[in-house]
């Protein structure tokens, strides 16, 4: 596999995460993307519709970072165990520009173009 800088990649999904976690934080949400109650979606009668839509946009972008942080987890165990940069659908190696630039791949450019 071309030369990546594995410890660049791991500081940059560790910062990558700490963001999304803070993120999922101030939507009121945790780790596991679950709704902690912090928030106020309104209980007024006259809101209701409004707190409704504002609720379902908020786990709307809880679901999106979670599932970011799952990928970010996913690549940090594959650095972790050797696996990174490894295509998951044909086995070859991830082109070193697509890892640089989306860490969190798991295929190469041509099965992802392919959609393996």
């Amino acid at each position: 596999m071309p030369h990546i800088d594995r410890e660049q990649v791991a500081a940059t999904l560790e910062a990558e995460r700490s963001t999304m976690l803070n993120q999922l934080r101030e939507l009121g949400a945790d780790a596991s993307g679950d709704l902690t109650g912090e928030v106020d979606f309104g209980a007024a009668f006259a809101d209701a519709g409004a707190a409704t839509a504002e609720r379902t946009e908020t786990m709307g972008i809880v679901e999106t970072l979670k599932t970011r942080i799952d990928e970010v987890d996913a690549a940090l165990i594959k650095l972790a165990d050797g696996t990174f940069g490894i295509c998951s659908s044909c086995g070859n190696e991830i082109e070193p520009d697509r890892l640089m630039h989306r860490p969190t791949s798991i295929r190469c450019v041509s099965c992802k173009a392919e959609g393996r």
